[in-house]
Order: C-alpha cells, then sequence, then structure tokens
C-alpha cells in the first residue's frame, strides 16, 4: 500500500471510528432517556443503535490495519493490541487500545445478550461510557488532526453532549423511582399500632364462640 495512502486511511477511519462510537453512545442515552418516545418504533431504534456499534468495530479494524500498513509511523501488531507495547506516544495508543477492548466486549456480548444474565450484559454495556472517553483521549492526544478546530469542537460537544445527557438519566431515573415509592402518611395521620391493652385476642377472634 502506498505511504500515503496509509497514513490518509488511517487518520480518516480512526476519525469515523470515533464518531460512529460517540453516535453509538448518544443514541443508546436517548433510547434509554426515553427522549425519543413517540417517535419511530423502538424495535428500529435498538437496530439503528446496533449498527452503528457494528460499524465502529469495522471502521477500528480499518484503522488498526492502515496504522500497521503505514510507514511514516511504525507500529507493529503488537504496538496496536497491546497497551504500552508503543515506543510512540505509549500513553495516547494505550487510551485507544483499551477503547478497543471495551468496544469488543460491549459488541461481543450484545451479540450473546439472550445468552447472559441481564446484569452481566448491563454492567459490560456500561463500560461502553468507559471506551468514549477512552478513544476520545486519544484522538486528543494521538490523532494527527486533533489540532484542528473543526474537529476539536467535534470533541467539545461530544463531550458536553454524553455529560448531559448521562446526568439527565441518572436524574430521570432517580424521580422514576421517587414516583414509583409509596407516599408516606402526612404527620399526625399514621395508623395507631395495637397494644397489648387494645389488642384483639387471635382465640377470640378465630375460634373463641
Amino acid at each position: 500500500m502506498d505511504p500515503k495512502l496509509a497514513w490518509y486511511v488511517a487518520r480518516s477511519t480512526g476519525i469515523v471510528a470515533w464518531a460512529l462510537l460517540t453516535l453509538s453512545v448518544v443514541w443508546g442515552l436517548l433510547l434509554s432517556t426515553r427522549i425519543l418516545r413517540g417517535t419511530p418504533t423502538p424495535r428500529w431504534l435498538l437496530d439503528l443503535h446496533r449498527f452503528l456499534g457494528a460499524l465502529t468495530v469495522a471502521f477500528t479494524a480499518v484503522h488498526l490495519g492502515a496504522l500497521v500498513a503505514d510507514s511514516a509511523v511504525p507500529f507493529g501488531v503488537a504496538d496496536v493490541v497491546v497497551p504500552f507495547a508503543s515506543a510512540w506516544r505509549p500513553g495516547a495508543v494505550a487510551a485507544g487500545i483499551a477503547a478497543l477492548y471495551l468496544l469488543l466486549a460491549v459488541e461481543i456480548t450484545s451479540l450473546l445478550m439472550r445468552r447472559l444474565p441481564r446484569v452481566w450484559w448491563r454492567r459490560v454495556h456500561m463500560s461502553s461510557f468507559v471506551a468514549f472517553w477512552a478513544a476520545t483521549l486519544h484522538g486528543v492526544t494521538a490523532g494527527a488532526d486533533a489540532g484542528n478546530r473543526v474537529l476539536a469542537a467535534a470533541y467539545q460537544l461530544a463531550a458536553i453532549a454524553v455529560t448531559f445527557l448521562c446526568i439527565y438519566r441518572i436524574t430521570a431515573g432517580r424521580a422514576a423511582q421517587e414516583r414509583g415509592r409509596p407516599r408516606s402518611a402526612p404527620a399526625g395521620t399514621e395508623p395507631r399500632r395495637a397494644t397489648p391493652a387494645t389488642a384483639t385476642p387471635v382465640t377470640s377472634a378465630a375460634g373463641g364462640r
């Protein structure tokens, strides 16, 4: 592969993979917060969420392949799959590798969702938020286009959107729990407990005739 072509493919697919991951996370939050209630069918919305996740994995794979094929910055297979193995910006590259493994875990457990306990699937799926932040950190610290104003603005807007939706989801969930709890009786109206002097003996109620 032409070194220039490999470099451009690595850069472009990395940005696209990050954008798809962001859209997948945002879409998942919109589904879980019920903001999109009343729009197209939930089945269609869920399929779109899964499709975005699958595309993220595909573009990430191309991104890794292009990095290995590129000769501008020498990357071996171990450099792109083993954290801190790369001599070039090891911390920044390790953040991308961490995002990769978390993304794979989310996708694999999503495919096996019906065979896994719901609580396990949910815990793994929640790591998609960590994958988003790790991928964003990777893009900001390792991406060759991180200095681009448009891309920098996209990173900031994505971080704001994910943070806002996470806070909204937490607060909305707590509010729903509060609405579901039985309201406590007003002060002074609680039912009086029976005392030994006023309680009716069981024998007189059941068989004392």
